[in-house]
């Protein structure tokens, strides 16, 4: 889980989990109608700010908003950088 990535400031990286495939009855749920996970593991986390230390740590299952943060892809895999503040829950 470990990555060469380092976020400055109060910015994380997370790792969405895939998106759900079935749905609660068993309805397999087709490709262009999954929608966008919104719930991840947080892989690094920024320093902070002066007067603000960060809430998440590494490892952490997060909830965040449909659109937040943005989208990058690193060494294959997709992950999100955002401001901790776009982050809603710690599951």
């Amino acid at each position: 889980m470990s990555l060469n990535i380092k976020p400055i400031s109060d910015r994380v990286v997370i790792e969405p989990m895939a998106a759900e495939t079935t749905t609660a009855s068993g309805i397999i749920i087709p490709d262009t109608a999954k929608e966008k996970p919104q719930k991840g593991i947080v892989v690094a986390v920024g320093n902070g700010k002066k007067d603000y230390s960060m809430t998440v740590k590494t490892g952490d299952v997060v909830l965040y908003g449909k659109y937040s943060g943005t989208e990058f892809k690193y060494e294959g895999k997709d992950y999100l950088i955002m401001r901790e503040d776009e982050i809603y829950a710690i599951l």
